[in-house]
């Protein structure tokens, strides 16, 4: 199998806005959506860092030219967004990270695409052109399907034969300069058939590229049902589609899917417990493990970029994020540390509180003073364990 490299992969998942090189001037402002200077160059400046941490795998945000400090409002597919820098810029990260013993995958965003992008654009204010069958314009110019409810992201038209050539020639692009892979963004937006097609594109030039899906439900509302492709949708919201029913529509089409389901787990029974239940909850794992082949991966995550950070779940108890870490590294699959756990980093409200902009408060700009070096040393120890076994 040629992805078997990513079974032992170690992967640390960086927002590029606020993992390093940020301005500290902009920084203040991490409270608002705005770019803050992180980029390309400052991730390759903390690379000896990685390694010493023990990483094997990078995981960077969207780095395509985009309206949002983030980088999923998509605006050109084919450009580095300057802020991040350029694409020099990338192709030497990359390099230094092959230098450096380690592999780098990128965010994939093929289901929509930002507002602004010139496309849509043209197809808003002209109904003949030819970008205008690239969307789903439902009444034009203002009525159209977008990402759930979000209209800053019209959803792509990918039966559209020059809108799905168009995405998968980008991706083919990126690869070419050494990408490892990517985590394909709300994989549930795009039909099963363009899955099943853009798999044996990359495939057929890029054997060893992985394909990492984020098949995610929470929170969806009936009314965006319309805008996301899994088989019997329907039927699944209104009994709580489980995370694995939903994971498995992916096998054969991806090489896996982030777990939710393991984060869940850890919240219910660690985070959410006064007195966690380790013993209930590997039971649980090992079942939701028994449910899928050997090589389809299920890379597991305390939290990420878009929730609450896990020591912050935990109400700040070190010792119940230490249990949660420790059974992450036991479990033979995939790892991933969103930036800054290793350091203890947490936050002052939850992303669910309903203020503007919540998912905020889990994108802090790393902290690169005064950080947490018994957390450190402590995922340096997991990380060291977990490769000698």
């Amino acid at each position: 199998m040629p992805v078997d490299w990513f079974k032992r992969a170690v992967i640390y998942q960086i927002l590029i806005d606020r993992f390093a090189g940020y301005d500290k001037e902009k920084a203040k402002d991490w409270d608002k959506p705005v770019f803050t200077g992180g980029n390309i160059k400052g991730i390759i400046e903390k690379l000896p860092y990685l390694k010493e941490l023990g990483i094997n795998t990078l995981w960077i945000s969207p780095f395509y030219r985009t309206s949002a400090y983030h980088g999923y409002h998509i605006t050109d597919f084919f450009k580095v967004e300057p802020e991040f820098g350029t694409e020099e810029d990338l192709k030497s990260l990359i390099k230094k990270t092959h230098g450096s013993g380690m592999r780098i995958i990128a965010d994939f965003v093929p289901n929509h695409c930002s507002d602004k992008h010139p496309f849509f654009l043209e197809a808003k204010k002209d109904k003949n052109s030819q970008y205008y069958k690239w969307f789903y314009f439902k009444k034009w110019p203002q009525n159209y399907l977008c990402f759930l409810s979000v209209k800053e992201l019209p959803k792509l038209n990918l039966s559209c034969l020059e809108a799905r050539d168009h995405i998968v020639e980008s991706a083919k692009h990126w690869l070419s300069l050494g990408l490892d892979g990517f985590r394909l963004d709300h994989v549930i937006g795009p039909k099963h058939k363009f899955w099943k097609f853009f798999r044996k594109e990359i495939k057929q030039e890029f054997p060893d590229a992985v394909l990492i899906g984020e098949a995610w439900m929470r929170g969806i509302k009936f009314k965006e049902l319309k805008t996301i492709n899994i088989k019997n949708k329907y039927f699944k919201w209104l009994l709580g589609a489980s995370s694995d029913n939903l994971f498995r529509e992916y096998i054969d089409e991806l090489d896996g899917v982030l777990d939710f389901k393991f984060q869940e787990l850890m919240s219910k029974y660690i985070a959410g417990q006064d007195i966690p239940d380790k013993g209930l909850l590997l039971r649980k794992l090992k079942r939701h493990y028994s449910k899928y082949p050997d090589n389809f991966f299920l890379p597991s995550f305390l939290d990420n970029h878009d929730m609450d950070r896990f020591l912050f779940q935990c109400g700040n108890n070190n010792e119940k994020f230490k249990l949660a870490a420790e059974i992450q590294f036991s479990a033979e699959q995939p790892k991933i540390i969103y930036y800054g756990n290793e350091t203890a980093m947490s936050q002052e409200k939850s992303a669910w509180d309903f203020q503007a902009y919540g998912d905020l408060q889990a994108r802090q700009p790393m902290k690169w003073r005064n950080y947490d070096n018994e957390s450190l040393d402590f995922y340096k120890m997991l990380i060291k364990n977990s490769k000698s076994d």
